[in-house]
């Protein structure tokens, strides 16, 4: 039998007496979004059937629904407290969850069959790896065991140091679990946390801050740039020619411009605020981390339903942009904004085509971007609307429901305090922000494409229309 692309097959496609499985038959955007449902399901069933879950009462099905999906989304909104509603082995059975959901269940499988000695097909790449078409240039086997290498090495790192940061106020044992906890919250970009003031006690710990916010760069860069900056070190060490891609200059350059503009604007918001009474190092160094838990760790250090609307404003500014492709974050990504603004400068200049660094970008790509960034805007708004129709308006009012939609659809996990107090429909509305916002808006849109070999190979004639 052979197959004519990684698309659909169709009827045609098969020989005559012969069957395909169902997952055989389904395309890599569905069979991406079906494993996270899949993961979901199985995550809420644990919940609530596994034993020794609880420390005491036990969560509703709705409540385990919502935990399952804010854990494999990773997101970290929460209804419950994860330190005094969960045992050891409840908080463990839920980074299980965040592990899988961050890395994603088809790379897992993945990664099984390349232990086990076998080939894998090209429907199982273009499942497993989000941004194999942006990386021709290198071996997607080897992206595929690089994604585990890095996320293993950067997650032991981690554990180490905040270990040893932490034996002094938590003792020897104490300190390991919310270590390693924290350790691959962090990389996965999921925001849960063992304290029941998430990172707020830590405010006077500037060490255990950089430590996260490095964890959470970390997983948020993408495994194709940590594959890229790995290669690149290797090759100038052996005097070999090796060429960084567009696609990691520009989340290397929109990552650090974020963060150097974001920290003296928090910095300026909040030094009276939520920061004051810190030392001027403490300040700054909360600051920086305020910058970089939106995209889109959900980590917080101070209390977001007491900060000013001015930083609340900016918070959901960087948690609509989110991280980066092929990464454990969410957001429409540094790449997408990267796109809008260069293709803005472009034609601002005159220019037909958008260029960056002696490279022309095709126009598909800027389409696609323009679009990703007008329906994530069109989620946000609707589930906004969704969430104010739901939930009584509190002193806040609609800033309240923007940042708790933001934090849901760019699975990113801060909260102004409201995630507690959601009603039944409204808890639906941020599961279904946590889901969509996960499994990707290009991905949903790619799932409801018709097939190229179906669409219709003709266009109508062109008219213009005025604009602005």
């Amino acid at each position: 039998m052979k197959l004519k692309s990684l698309g659909r097959v169709d009827r045609w496609d098969i020989p005559q007496g012969q069957r395909l499985a169902i997952w055989q038959r389904l395309t890599p955007p569905q069979m991406f979004v079906g494993s996270f449902a899949l993961l979901i399901m199985l995550g809420t069933a644990g919940l609530q059937l596994l034993p020794g879950i609880y420390a005491g009462e036990p969560m509703t099905w709705l409540d385990a629904l919502f935990t399952s999906t804010s854990a494999v989304c990773v997101t970290g909104l929460t209804v419950k407290d994860t330190a005094r509603i969960f045992t050891l082995f409840g908080q463990g059975w839920v980074l299980l969850l965040i592990q899988l959901g961050g890395l994603g269940m088809l790379t897992f499988a993945s990664l099984i069959l390349v232990a086990l000695g076998k080939r894998l097909s090209l429907r199982a790449e273009a499942s497993a790896i989000v941004a194999a078409e942006s990386a021709l240039h290198l071996e997607r086997r080897n992206i595929t065991l690089d994604i585990v290498r890095f996320t293993l090495l950067f997650e032991s790192i981690g554990a180490m140091l905040l270990y040893v940061l932490w034996v002094p106020k938590l003792g020897w044992k104490e300190a390991a679990w919310p270590a390693i906890f924290h350790s691959v919250s962090a990389f996965c970009n999921a925001g849960f946390s063992t304290f029941s003031d998430n990172l707020m006690g830590f405010q006077k710990s500037p060490g255990s801050l950089i430590v996260i916010a490095c964890l959470i760069l970390a997983g948020g860069i993408g495994f194709l740039t940590h594959s890229e900056m790995w290669y690149a070190l290797v090759s100038w060490k052996k005097q070999r020619a090796f060429r960084v891609s567009l696609q990691s200059r520009l989340v290397i350059f929109v990552t650090l411009l974020l963060t150097v503009a974001a920290t003296p604007l928090f910095a300026m918001f909040e030094w009276n605020n939520c920061l004051s009474g810190l030392p001027m190092g403490d300040k700054w160094v909360n600051s920086l981390f305020m910058s970089i838990t939106p995209r889109t760790a959900g980590f917080n250090a101070i209390d977001y339903g007491q900060a000013t609307d001015s930083a609340n404003l900016l918070t959901i500014m960087l948690m609509t942009v989110g991280g980066s492709p092929g990464s454990t974050a969410g957001g429409f990504k540094t790449t997408t904004l990267a796109l809008i603004g260069l293709l803005a400068w472009s034609r601002l200049r005159g220019s037909e085509s958008t260029n960056c660094i002696g490279r022309s970008i095709p126009e598909e790509t800027t389409s696609r971007a323009v679009g990703l960034f007008v329906i994530a805007i069109g989620f946000a708004i609707s589930g906004v609307f969704l969430l104010s129709a739901t939930e009584v308006a509190t002193s806040r009012g609609l800033t309240e429901h923007m940042f708790e939609v933001s934090s849901a659809v760019n699975t990113v996990g801060l909260s102004m305090g409201l995630t507690p107090k959601l009603s039944v429909a409204g808890r639906w509305v941020i599961i279904l922000m946590m889901f969509l916002g996960r499994v990707g808006l290009l991905t949903l849109a790619a799932l409801l494409t018709v097939p190229r070999s179906r669409a219709a190979k003709f266009r109508y004639a062109y008219e213009d229309v005025v604009i602005g």
